[in-house]
């Protein structure tokens, strides 16, 4: 039994493998169609998510297969105090795999240790994203046709933004990729990331104004500065509108540049941006579901 709790529990080449089997699920959707007939995932939702927990529903419904679960620890009983591992052990009797997303950091290992089915991390606090990151690979893939020779800007919120950790960390396994980090000072990423990339030898630059960078992207990964992530309402005010992409901005990037974003967005790119053949994040969210599809297929060994 396997289980996803970072994107690097898969090595390069099976994630190529799983990227064909989702490109091939795209190509042809009926031959898959009834492939989770009989099967059950549980999504077990600590705190609120949209785009994530309708993805991994839809990703098992287009299966075949059914969904139960919680979509808030509110509604579940963790509001009586039961622990994440008797939680799991019970979601085990019901169900054939799980996704989990918790607010606290390593809670899906937690969950994994004792599950008697696999589970699938989807997000833990500020600490990673399996999911969403597989989602980033996926459509650089598709829609670059690589996942090596390019420049990435991250921009926003690079301190705790778990969707950038985990991109990173990905992406270091690849030649020849340039990160540049586009944050205000409070919200630069965390010195064990830059740390990293310095043992490795792989260039970065840490900037402040996403003008200047703009012409040398080839992928521009917008954030939103995350409210829930702030310990006062003044710092996330002062800060969460420090970057916009609007079309005046778009005028200075390459003709070929992507523009991806995880999702939800507030006020960080403007809607006008939308039309733009450049920007890929809605192509971005369907690609999630695909992911997410071959990824159930793989664990419960079923591709």
């Amino acid at each position: 039994m396997r289980h996803l709790m970072s994107p690097l529990d898969f090595s390069t080449e099976e994630l190529d493998k799983l990227f064909d089997l989702a490109n091939d699920i795209e190509q042809n959707p009926q031959k898959y169609a009834h492939a989770c007939d009989g099967r059950i995932l549980a999504t077990c939702f600590y705190e609120p998510s949209t785009r994530t927990r309708l993805s991994f529903e839809s990703a098992m419904t287009r299966l075949g297969g059914r969904v139960i679960g919680f979509s808030d620890a509110a509604s579940s009983s963790a509001a009586k105090g039961e622990s994440v591992s008797d939680t799991i052990r019970i979601i085990s009797c019901y169900s054939d795999i799980c996704a989990m997303r918790h607010p606290k950091e390593g809670a899906p290992m937690v969950a994994a240790e004792r599950a008697g089915i696999p589970v699938i991390n989807a997000g833990d606090g500020g600490h990673q994203h399996p999911t969403q990151t597989l989602t980033d690979l996926l459509t650089i893939r598709s829609m670059k046709g690589k996942l090596d020779n390019f420049t990435i800007g991250l921009c926003g919120d690079l301190k705790f933004g778990r969707t950038v950790h985990s991109l990173i960390n990905a992406l270091v396994r690849y030649k020849n990729i340039r990160f540049i980090f586009i944050s205000p000072e409070e919200l630069k990423v965390p010195d064990y990331i830059t740390d990293m990339l310095k043992e490795r030898n792989i260039p970065y630059e840490e900037v402040i104004r996403l003008e200047d960078v703009m012409p040398h992207l080839d992928i521009l990964y917008m954030t939103r500065v995350q409210k829930e992530r702030f310990f006062n309402e003044e710092d996330y005010v002062r800060l969460k509108d420090f970057y916009i992409l609007d079309t005046i901005k778009m005028t200075l990037a390459k003709k070929d540049m992507l523009v991806l974003h995880p999702l939800p967005r507030v006020n960080e790119i403007s809607v006008e941006v939308d039309d733009d053949p450049r920007a890929a994040y809605f192509r971005q969210a369907q690609y999630g579901v695909y992911v997410r599809m071959a990824l159930i297929l793989t664990l419960l060994e079923l591709a």
